[in-house]
């Protein structure tokens, strides 16, 4: 009876989130669910509490991020970014593909995914626009290199500041150990993409004329740099890389609120509350699965070991599962499972919680707000998004275990 409950809560959770009906967010279904859990006794008070405290630093840091992406914005970096684009597409947009992979995986890695898909994206359809040619292409990259480009950093995911906390590896050996993993599968992923888009990349580019110079904004990179620093700097001394974050977000605000280019509630705002209070509340929700019965059953799925057949079986439940209820779920459900094996075992399922979601809508949070801010400019339909993952997924798993396979053994976790 508890198990079904945890269930039935988990189910209208996400679909509310899914669809977020006239806007409202995720926290308005999340919210009551873990309280109704809590008021039944699914979910002790206590393992309630603990669950949350476990969360509440992770969150924080993601809202640092949040906060820090959005005044880069207010700075004009992204649209800098898609000037320099433009600009550099003579003659066809094979070259404009490979600068978004490049900027993309980029401001994924520093800045999370989220800031690929709300700020990133919009500025990449323009660029498409100002150059007359196919969005598609690129609108899709932005959206693979959500998910697939946030394997590098722990601060680029939301899974990855879960997984950094389980792993106990440093902000910079985490990295090391990520870099062939996430360099192999940006790479392959970029290839798959070029070749299913063959056609719309060849159609020439035909300019508008820029209105006006797009200056750039040498202060945010000099702080970006500095901030990306700190992450490796405060994790060697044993501090979290949040301290870092919240730096960076005090010096670019402190100088927006001294301009007048910023309030209290524009950055309240860019910190999300209510995302940040949907995560606290799934994870109450999917406590309530894993003390009723889903632990024993993903034991029993789940490969046991660290070798590069485990680590791929590790991966592939994990891509199965985040398409079956999405990888924020996933990742709660498996990361106490998996911790037990070691950190190998951590990073082969942040793997497939990571690349995995490219195959459905269902598989991330991030492609369903991506599907949003595209929806006026391409096409983008549940089938289509599964036929392009279909192609793609597979291949960019199999090669980012590979690459952490190499990782592992060339880094040791």
């Amino acid at each position: 009876m508890e198990l079904t409950l945890a269930l039935v809560a988990l189910v209208v959770v996400l679909a509310f989130a899914m669809v977020k009906p006239r806007g409202w967010p995720e926290a308005v279904a999340a919210l009551p669910a873990a309280g109704l859990l809590i008021a039944f006794g699914v979910v002790p008070w206590r393992s309630a509490v603990h669950e949350v405290g476990q969360l509440l630093p992770v969150v924080l840091f993601l809202a640092a991020v949040l906060v820090l992406a959005q005044l880069c914005d207010d700075e004009g970096l992204f649209r800098a970014a898609g000037a320099a684009m433009a600009r550099s597409a003579n003659g066809n947009t094979g070259p404009l593909l490979a600068k978004v992979f490049v900027l993309g995986a980029v401001t994924t890695a520093i800045l999370s995914l989220d800031a690929t898909v709300v700020l990133l994206t919009p500025v990449v359809l323009a660029t498409t626009r100002a150059l007359q040619v196919p969005a598609k292409p690129h609108a899709y990259a932005t959206a693979h290199l959500a998910n697939t480009a946030s394997l590098l950093l722990p601060v680029s995911n939301l899974t990855n500041l879960l997984a950094f906390s389980a792993a106990g590896l440093s902000f910079v050996h985490f990295t090391a150990v990520m870099t062939p993993s996430w360099l192999a599968a940006v790479f392959v992923e970029f290839l798959l993409l070029r070749w299913i888009f063959a056609r719309d990349i060849a159609v020439r580019p035909d300019p508008v004329p820029a209105a006006e110079p797009v200056r750039i904004p040498v202060f945010v990179l000099v702080v970006l740099a500095l901030t990306l620093a700190g992450f490796a700097m405060t994790s060697l001394l044993g501090f979290s890389p949040a301290w870092a974050a919240l730096a960076g977000v005090i010096v670019l605000g402190g100088r927006a609120f001294v301009r007048r280019d910023t309030s209290l509630t524009r950055i309240a705002r860019a910190a999300d509350v209510p995302f940040l209070v949907f995560v606290l509340c799934l994870g109450v929700v999917v406590n309530g699965l894993m003390l009723h019965g889903l632990d024993d059953a993903m034991r029993r799925v789940l490969p046991s070991g660290t070798s590069l057949l485990a680590l791929l079986g590790i991966a592939a439940v994990a891509a199965v599962l985040s398409n079956v209820v999405n990888n924020l779920p996933a990742t709660l459900v498996l990361l106490p499972l998996v911790a037990t094996s070691g950190p190998a075992a951590v990073l082969a399922m942040l793997v497939g919680v990571n690349i995995g979601p490219n195959l459905t809508y269902v598989g991330s949070l991030a492609n369903l707000l991506w599907r949003s801010v595209v929806r006026h400019d391409i096409p983008a339909g549940f089938g289509e998004f599964s036929r392009v993952g279909l192609i793609t997924t597979p291949i960019t798993l199999l090669v980012g275990v590979l690459g952490l396979w190499v990782g592992i053994v060339a880094f040791g976790v």
